[in-house]
């Protein structure tokens, strides 16, 4: 058992570890984790396909950063939203912003042209420029411009009657500079060319005429090319290709309307079409057109990006789907399945399962949901969804079990970003075949991962329990790391109960026995095992804390962490992406380590482990250490009461990382990381190689 948590003061006003030079800037810290992607594109060590992978995950990370992060920071210039931890202003930030990432979109862009683009022609797969067309090859993409891409394209001239037109986030486009009269005996001037969203971005050409059995070519270069087919009888002066990223952040005041499904379908019809916050446009487009560009968008000179290639890079990963070639890619694994899995009851009867995804197959989770939707004796099934697959199995098995008479209720978060679209049409599909689905609390994202089955067994009645650190979604399962629990633990499943009842419902404030829960007790319970650690170091005896999560700039938490360390505890943090604590401050952060994973897979599972002096405090959660998911969100973290289950998270999750001298990267005193290498007399390891050679087959 437990000692009883101490409580936690408020600190002062001046309190010297408030002082802005001891936190780092969220935005661009998480600007700085997508260097750490493109490092593994850079790495010759790693398939060559999996390289142009994280080339392309590190490009679509940018594209939603100014969408989403560098978007809240115009807002907070706007509206005068107070400065975070780190002092800097937005419009500072801005500044910073902008010049970090355009080192970012140069250093892509060298990527691919110089290291990428090169190594896949040596290996048989060609991505082939205008300039490398032979004579067939271009007779054949002109076919194929004529017949396939022409007749879907509505170039627009710009004049008095046709104004600028509105351009879709992030979608293709061609300015074309003209000279001479149309038809009418207009003038020509400019051009808009909108390539629509059904045309492939990246066209293969037939062997036969190529050459190559992978041999493509980049649709901006064919519009680029034949550009002056649309305008006959004119001279094209020049065509450049360009990109706008907007604002995709969509706000519904939840106080203000009365169905919030059907404010935000309103709000989704106009989502492409926000704020414009980033212009990448070709290289070599002249100056008075980007600035007439830059004008329509009301944007400033530093948020234009000139591009040495193609504006959409990170399409050509559907180059990764589309060559079959093993050698260029990681080897495929085989996840452990469950022994037992056909009884899923009896199972966990036995005893509590810990699922490690992606090593641990996804099956066990589905395969509850499916024979509880088959099973006479269960009652009732209540699950949470913040992001699931499109043509996910989960969502068949609630709607079968709603056919078979149980009662279903599903907690759908609508407010699940990118996602609100999915969701509405899978929550549809659930209400018809009656389940009742609630759309969680008000001002508060729901993005616990629970399931709670009830089953009679007897003259009683069982609760069964999945918990988890990551979605309901097979695919990321094996994509993403993560870990779920399931558990038969009465304790655990009244808490989890007296959650729900909270969620679909208007209960008052409750009291969990096992879990702890954001907005209520996470938060504190953090800040006092925190406070515990300090206390036994201040005692003499060992203070510990190992933690791992995706990002972490509560101030709290980081201002406890901090007088944890001067106090002696020793404090390893395994932060995947963005990090505002500052360690290795003389005196303040010396005691605390702060590494970030980046391999094959997206590190996601989230671990919290207090040394206690020997009788440690294990939790996975929901939440990372973040304002918003400890204070502004419904977030779980559940203990690991199994002895056995608890010794192998700390193996396989904290101590396995911990020692990673492969894909770690240790964050410096100045905000800078540090790729971690073998030193002299070690074995190279890489945690995620160790576990697919210790679980999979």
């Amino acid at each position: 058992m437990n000692p009883p948590v101490p409580a936690v003061e408020a600190p002062a006003d001046n309190d010297p570890l408030r002082d802005p030079s001891l936190y780092f800037n969220r935005e661009l810290s998480q600007l700085d984790f997508n260097f750490r992607v493109l490092a593994q594109a850079q790495d010759e060590s790693v398939p060559l396909l999996e390289r142009l992978r994280f080339l392309c995950i590190s490009c679509t990370n940018l594209d939603e950063f100014f969408e989403i992060r560098a978007a809240t920071v115009r807002h907070a210039q706007d509206f005068a939203v107070p400065v975070a931890a780190d002092g800097m202003s937005p419009a500072t930030l801005l500044r910073r912003i902008h010049d970090r990432a355009a080192e970012l979109v140069e250093a892509q862009y060298r990527c691919w042209s110089e290291e990428l683009r090169p190594a896949l022609s040596a290996s048989g797969v060609r991505v082939l420029g205008r300039e490398t067309w032979n004579a067939r090859q271009r007779r054949w993409l002109r076919a194929y411009f004529r017949e396939e891409i022409m007749p879907v394209l509505s170039p627009l001239g710009l004049d008095p009657a046709h104004p600028f037109p509105k351009i879709l986030n992030k979608s293709l486009n061609i300015v074309v500079v003209l000279k001479g009269k149309d038809a009418f005996g207009r003038t020509g001037h400019l051009a808009i060319v909108r390539a629509p969203r059904s045309l492939p971005r990246i066209i293969q050409m037939p062997h036969k005429v190529s050459g190559g059995e992978y041999d493509f070519v980049f649709l901006s270069s064919v519009l680029s090319e034949f550009v002056a087919e649309m305008f006959p009888g004119m001279e094209v002066k020049g065509a450049y290709q360009f990109r706008v990223t907007r604002n995709s952040e969509l706000i519904v005041d939840e106080d203000e309307v009365e169905n919030l499904a059907l404010a935000l379908r309103d709000e989704l019809v106009g989502r492409g079409y926000l704020r414009a916050m980033r212009l990448e446009i070709a290289a070599n487009c002249p100056k008075p057109i980007v600035q007439t560009l830059l004008e329509n968008f009301e944007l400033p000179a530093n948020a234009v990006y000139r591009i040495h290639g193609a504006v959409n890079l990170n399409r050509i990963i559907q180059i990764y789907d589309q060559v079959d070639r093993p050698d260029l890619k990681y080897p495929v694994f085989v996840p452990r399945q469950l022994a037992e899995s056909d009884a899923m009851f009896e199972r966990v009867a036995a005893g509590d399962v810990l699922l490690h995804h992606p090593f641990d197959a996804f099956t066990p989770v589905l395969e509850l949901i499916r024979q509880a939707a088959d099973d006479p004796n269960v009652l009732a099934i209540k699950q949470t969804l913040y992001r699931t697959a499109k043509d996910s199995a989960i969502i068949e098995h609630l709607v079968q079990a709603a056919r078979n008479g149980k009662d279903v209720t599903a907690v759908v978060e609508l407010r699940a970003r990118f996602d609100e679209e999915a969701n509405l049409a899978f929550a549809d599909r659930l209400q018809e075949a009656g389940v009742q689905v609630v759309y969680g609390v008000v001002g508060y994202k729901t993005h616990a991962k629970m399931l709670l089955v009830v089953r009679r067994e007897g003259r009683k009645l069982r609760r069964y329990v999945h918990l988890g650190t990551g979605n309901y979604h097979a695919g990321t399962a094996r994509a993403y790391t993560d870990l779920g629990l399931i558990t038969a633990d009465p304790a655990i499943g009244n808490d989890v109960h007296l959650i729900f009842q909270q969620l679909s419902g208007l209960a008052p404030a409750i009291r969990l026995e096992r879990l702890l829960q954001s907005p209520f007790t996470l938060h504190a319970g953090v800040l006092a095992r925190i406070e515990r650690e300090a206390m036994h170091a201040r005692a003499g005896r060992a203070g510990r804390i190992v933690a791992k999560m995706n990002a972490l700039n509560e101030p709290q938490v980081m201002r406890a962490l901090y007088a944890a360390s001067r106090d002696g505890v020793q404090i390893d943090l395994v932060v995947r992406g963005a990090c505002t604590l500052r360690p290795g401050v003389p005196g303040v952060s010396d005691n605390i380590r702060v590494r970030s994973i980046v391999g094959r897979f997206l590190e996601h599972s989230r671990v919290y482990w207090f040394g206690n002096d020997g009788d440690p405090d294990l939790f996975c959660t929901s939440a990372d250490w973040l304002e918003r998911n400890l204070l502004r969100r419904v977030e779980t973290g559940f203990p690991i009461l199994d002895p056995a289950i608890a010794a192998r998270i700390q193996d396989e999750v904290l101590d396995n990382y911990l020692a990673d001298n492969l894909n770690a990267w240790e964050l410096q005193a100045d905000g800078s990381y540090r790729k971690v290498e073998p030193r002299e007399g070690d074995m190279p390891h890489s945690a995620q190689a160790a576990l697919l050679a210790k679980i999979c087959a």
